[in-house]
């Protein structure tokens, strides 16, 4: 009997389905918002007019559906940002130009940035290390200018408070966010003034890996993310507030991908879009 043998560089079926997220070609549309709870995958799929089948492989849940008429995947990945490269990488083998949106959730690092906030990102500062692997520790980790601008004309419309900054990435939740719980004390205790120093505005565990891959391949990406923690005054968001963050976050990046298919659509075969091309 003949062997067949895949690949140990790209591991994929026959068919080109990935070997983590269990998606084949087809399968996922372009526009592909991205979180890290599996619940919040679930709870974007509400808002679709018409939903396909979860497709769920180890901790990822993905589900396609159309908003609006417009084709829209959300993606559950799991925390971290090694669980952001796997997605991402096995995306950008199956979908020809996708573009991303993080939803996420974040700690507030500026003052005058208030529980249930969204903070769109510009950039990120890259605290993780799994970015290294593919690009120097100087490479940026940029959003892409058309979906910065179609977050914030979101965030607009809905007028939901909001905010545009910088966005520093961590590799963890807690010595890596340099919180002091006992027994486990972080190694750099002045990371948060640090950051503050910067002019970074939140801190979470996931955006700078999906920018700086997004970047690197060629693709578009953004994140907004609802503020969870004041790092500041030291206050967590209670649930019924957090529920309201995240429903301003979910509403945003829906209405970031309606504001980019009319940029894409006044493109007319043109690299990117201008404010004077309209919407």
């Amino acid at each position: 009997m003949k062997k067949t043998f895949r690949s140990a560089e790209l591991v994929s079926t026959k068919e080109g389905r990935q070997y983590h997220i269990g998606l084949a070609p087809g399968e996922v549309a372009p526009y592909i918002l991205m979180c890290g709870d599996p619940a919040r995958a679930y709870r974007v799929a509400k808002y679709f007019d018409k939903v396909g089948r979860p497709v769920t492989s180890r901790e990822y849940v993905t589900i396609t559906g159309k908003y609006k008429g417009l084709p829209i995947s959300v993606m559950a990945t799991g925390m971290g940002p090694d669980n952001t490269e796997i997605a991402v990488v096995e995306l950008c083998q199956i979908v020809k130009d996708p573009t991303f949106i993080r939803i996420g959730s974040s700690g507030a690092l500026k003052k005058g940035i208030e529980l249930a906030d969204l903070v769109v990102s510009t950039g990120a500062v890259r605290l993780e290390n799994t970015s290294t692997a593919f690009v120097f520790e100087g490479y940026p980790a940029v959003a892409h200018h058309e979906v910065v601008l179609a977050l914030l004309e979101a965030a607009k419309d809905k007028m939901f408070p909001h905010h545009a900054g910088l966005t520093a990435t961590a590799q963890g939740f807690y010595g890596a966010q340099s919180r002091k719980v006992p027994g486990f004390p972080p190694r750099d205790t002045e990371l948060l003034s640090k950051l503050e120093r910067m002019n970074v505005s939140n801190l979470e565990m996931e955006t700078s890996c999906l920018l700086t891959l997004a970047t690197l391949a060629g693709h578009r990406a953004g994140a907004v993310c609802a503020i969870y923690a004041n790092r500041h005054k030291n206050e967590f968001i209670d649930s019924e507030t957090k529920d309201l963050a995240e429903k301003r976050c979910l509403e945003t990046g829906l209405r970031a991908f309606e504001i980019l298919a009319k940029m894409d659509g006044a493109k007319k075969g043109k690299k990117r879009w201008l404010p004077s091309m309209g919407l």
